[in-house]
């Protein structure tokens, strides 16, 4: 029997205590140990992927099309799609 690995949508924000702009946002998608880490939009955002190559997280490190939020989110369920794409703060998507 296949184990199921619960989702777990959870969302952390990084930011300048002085000025209070975004630097960093991570969203957990499920528990897990990263084996892999794949870099998108040119250093901007970073997926981490279990040894079976389910994706556990994805953190924006600066902004980035939601073009590459749908890539990263490809196969995943809708809730976790819808997440991403109605929780990242504005100042980290461009338009594209």
């Amino acid at each position: 029997m296949k184990k199921v690995v619960p989702i777990r949508l959870e969302g952390t924000i990084g930011f300048d205590r002085e000025t209070g702009k975004v630097m960093a946002v991570y969203f957990r998608v499920r528990p897990g140990k990263a084996a892999e880490t794949k870099e998108f939009a040119n250093g901007n955002a970073f997926a981490d992927y279990d040894s079976k190559g389910r994706l556990l997280g994805l953190e924006l490190l600066g902004p980035c099309k939601v073009t590459v939020l749908d890539r990263i989110s490809r196969g995943e369920p809708k809730p976790v799609k819808s997440f991403f794409r109605n929780s990242v703060p504005a100042q980290m998507l461009v338009a594209g």
